[in-house]
């Protein structure tokens, strides 16, 4: 991999990337602390990337691009954020389905998190791992029976049933095996989270959950309740979108949550003991983005439920929330090199990297706004309005839509974009046949690969000609 000769510029030990989005920045240098994980800072030499100390370009040599880098002592160190700040009366679900591999799923176990499944693909990479099934949630509003009857006999800990054709498919295999599964209902509580129209879950029309306000959650809870020998009714569930930045939209959902909760101990005698507000809360992609501290997002959360419920004279539940993004996108970055820079005068350049929509579906699905940087070397060059695009035979193959990047980036640098640890590497395909990158996570300089990269083999393997 070719490298061209820079001058080192100035020394930036001890600052990270703010490029990315907004306003030329003064210096493209820079790198903000709230959008990259912890362990990374600039080289006061060469101005390349350390992460997690280990230099990027030898993690580039070793492992090829493109790549995906975790941080794993940030990774694990967000999760105790999550499991100090909720406390023992709470339970923290990791949302697997933001990134699941085995060593993932061992990293929560060692954290004291619960887990999140969706189907019966991360509920084999959970038993594989050796998490605690009684530790695990089971989601999705079309689970097969063949899903089911797994999630029963490795012994879940909760199944969050999502229709009524579920409830009778779930009654049916624990009366086979002569077990009580305890079981959630999923609500939607008609709170619409300020949020992409395909990442908002909780209005009335979409798919998931069953309705408080026509009545189709109250249903669900009578006919799971005449399976009382067969299914443990523990509570209700709830999720009202993803990247959400402030508490609000929990507050409505509880206040009709809780008043759930009073109706069915009015029509059924009795107090369901747990209530899960679901995931949702947003991270820093770019400097525009401002989430509130983990202990803030707490204390606001376990005060909103504890006041819903004094005014129903209700008893607290125990609580469950369900953070994804907010654990495993932080500590992950993308690694690329560029191949072909295409300057557009009056417009923008379009700076090409080995990977693109098939390794991060998100900026074309949802428009998302990543920030991205020049991570093997420094430059003094000027800031010039760029499109990260990838290879992909697709006009919509963007990768970083508006960015600032130096004005001398060139074929065979290295680009990096932040907080691509969530929903990257889970959503990733092989359009055009490319091959998905690895998952490397690195610890105090030493890297080890936890997914290895696809090769034509695997890529064929299925192919029966």
């Amino acid at each position: 991999m070719s490298r061209s000769a820079h001058p080192a510029g100035p020394r930036y030990a001890d600052v990270l990337p703010e490029g990315g989005h907004g306003a030329a920045p003064a210096d493209v240098n820079r790198l903000d602390r709230k959008i990259w994980p912890g362990g990374v800072v600039r080289d006061a030499g060469s101005g390349a990337l350390t992460f997690a100390g280990a230099d990027v370009r030898e993690l580039a040599r070793e492992y090829g691009t493109p790549a995906y880098l975790i941080d794993e002592d940030d990774w694990r160190r967000r999760a105790r954020e999550w499991v100090e700040a909720f406390g023992a009366d709470a339970d923290v679900f990791y949302a697997g389905k933001s990134f699941l591999s085995v060593a993932i799923a061992k990293w929560a176990a060692d954290e004291g998190l619960h887990l999140d499944v969706c189907s019966g693909g991360e509920l084999a990479v959970a038993l594989r791992a050796g998490f605690p099934a009684s530790r695990l949630g089971f989601h999705g509003n079309n689970k097969s029976v063949a899903e089911l009857e797994r999630a029963v006999d490795a012994g879940v800990g909760r199944i969050i049933v999502d229709s009524h054709d579920e409830i009778e498919r779930l009654a049916a295999i624990a009366a086979d095996r002569g077990v009580r599964q305890p079981v959630m209902v999923r609500v939607t509580a008609g709170v619409e989270a300020h949020t992409h129209e395909f990442i908002a879950t909780a209005h009335e029309d979409q798919k998931f959950g069953f309705s408080l306000a026509g009545g189709a959650a109250a249903d669900a809870v009578t006919r799971i309740l005449k399976h009382a020998e067969q299914l443990e009714l523990t509570g209700l569930h709830s999720h009202i979108g993803s990247q959400i930045f402030d508490t609000a939209g929990f507050e409505v959902a509880a206040h009709r949550l809780t008043e759930a909760l009073a109706a069915i101990r009015r029509d059924h005698g009795i107090e369901l003991p747990e209530l899960d507000l679901g995931g949702g809360l947003g991270i820093a992609y770019t400097e525009a983005d401002d989430p509130a501290p983990v202990a803030e997002i707490a204390a606001r959360l376990k005060e909103i439920v504890a006041r819903e419920c004094d005014a129903a004279g209700l008893a607290h539940p125990r609580l469950s929330v369900e953070p994804g993004r907010a654990i495993a996108g932080p500590p992950g970055i993308t690694l690329y090199e560029v191949g072909t820079v295409k300057p557009l005068p009056g417009l923008r350049t379009y700076v090409s990297v080995d990977g693109g929509m098939s390794d991060n579906i998100r900026t074309s699905l949802y428009d998302a706004e990543y920030t991205v940087s020049l991570v093997s070397r420094a430059s003094r060059a000027q800031a010039a309005l760029s499109r990260v695009v990838g290879k992909h035979c697709e006009s919509g193959d963007i990768v970083v839509r508006d960015a600032w990047l130096p004005g001398d980036t060139a074929p065979g640098d290295l680009l990096a974009v932040a907080a691509t640890g969530a929903y990257c590497r889970s959503m990733a395909s092989n359009y055009n046949h490319l091959l998905k990158p690895p998952v490397i996570a690195v610890k105090d300089g030493t890297a080890r690969v936890i997914v290895r990269r696809e090769t034509e083999d695997d890529l064929l393997g299925l192919d029966l000609g």
